[in-house]
């Protein structure tokens, strides 16, 4: 049996010591979906900004997605890859905190920077003519503003409520990271009023961006389907069906994670569920996103024509 060195202040992370066998391989998987998150990401941030012709409202705010995507994946994983491949489980309570605060305010950003990408999209393809004039830069930057915002006041909110409670028993959390419903079952007092209290916020912060979400992309398919060309029709489809894949993705597991009661959370469950939120929406953003997408192809394929240049370049003048 492991032997977990721990002081009074430490939480130790289970992550997936039930099942040691499969330890080995999800440190191999979730390594290379890391990997796959940061370079994905770290690429459509430098190439939005190299080519002018992505100076756009879209890429604007999938910039945003991918640096957010950056900060939540790294603020995670990094302790979960410790923890497969060491016997050092532990982390301090500071240590804790800080990554409960920081995946929830960077989870609660997303869920709501992904409404106002649905509804850059909407504009885009249900107001072409007024798109320019409804996304203007002042308003791009006000909503990624508000999405940012919102996050953290959201943060704020759950994780002072969360640390105002008592904590007793063994500080064991059944999870490969400092998760909301984790922690509340470590709670001496009963959590119902709380729950009450973040279960409120949680609507707010999920809930509703998801249906606004759904109910813009219900216009952008009527949209679609006024499309003559049946060529024109099927990418459209193709193209939402793989960005509802993805939200279905985070939206699903998230609100599975967090509006059922704790005494009803089954934390081995829970942890496979929050692998979609935390490690697979992250790294599939950047390929829904991209891939299907003309002016990011031609970006990146230009971005290779001028790294085969400059290396041309550089082997002539090293002769």
């Amino acid at each position: 049996m492991r032997q977990f060195n721990t002081s009074s202040q430490d939480f130790i992370l289970l992550g997936f010591s039930d099942w040691p066998h499969l330890e080995h391989l999800l440190f191999v998987i979730i390594l290379i979906f890391y990997l796959l998150t940061l370079v994905g990401n770290t690429a459509i941030i430098v190439v939005s900004n190299l080519f002018p012709q992505l100076h756009t409202p879209m890429y604007f705010f999938l910039c945003h997605l991918s640096f957010l995507d950056l900060c939540y994946t790294t603020s995670i994983v990094p302790q979960l890859l410790v923890n497969l491949h060491g016997f050092d489980r532990t982390i301090t309570k500071g240590g804790c905190v800080a990554q409960l605060f920081i995946s929830l305010a960077l989870g609660s950003t997303e869920s709501v920077l992904l409404v106002v990408m649905a509804f850059d999209r909407y504009a885009a393809v249900c107001r072409p003519l007024h798109y320019t004039t409804i996304m203007q830069p002042w308003l791009c930057l006000l909503l990624a503003s508000i999405s940012w915002f919102g996050g953290f006041v959201n943060s704020v909110a759950e994780t002072g409520l969360m640390m105002a409670m008592p904590l007793c028993g063994l500080r064991y959390l059944d999870h490969f990271f400092c998760e909301m419903p984790v922690f509340l079952k470590l709670a001496c007092k009963d959590t119902k009023d709380t729950e009450a209290k973040m279960f409120v916020a949680r609507v707010i912060i999920l809930v509703l961006p998801a249906s606004l979400l759904l109910v813009s992309y219900v216009y952008i398919i009527q949209a679609v389907l006024n499309i003559k060309s049946a060529e024109g029709q099927r990418k459209a489809f193709e193209t939402c069906g793989s960005h509802l894949m993805v939200v279905f993705l985070f939206y699903g597991s998230a609100i599975y994670t967090y509006l059922q009661p704790t005494h009803n959370y089954s934390t081995s469950h829970g942890k496979f569920i929050a692998l979609f939120y935390t490690i697979i929406t992250p790294m599939l953003n950047p390929l829904i996103y991209t891939l299907r997408n003309k002016d990011m192809k031609a970006a990146l394929r230009k971005a290779h024509l001028c790294k085969e240049l400059h290396n041309r370049i550089v082997k002539l003048k090293g002769r």
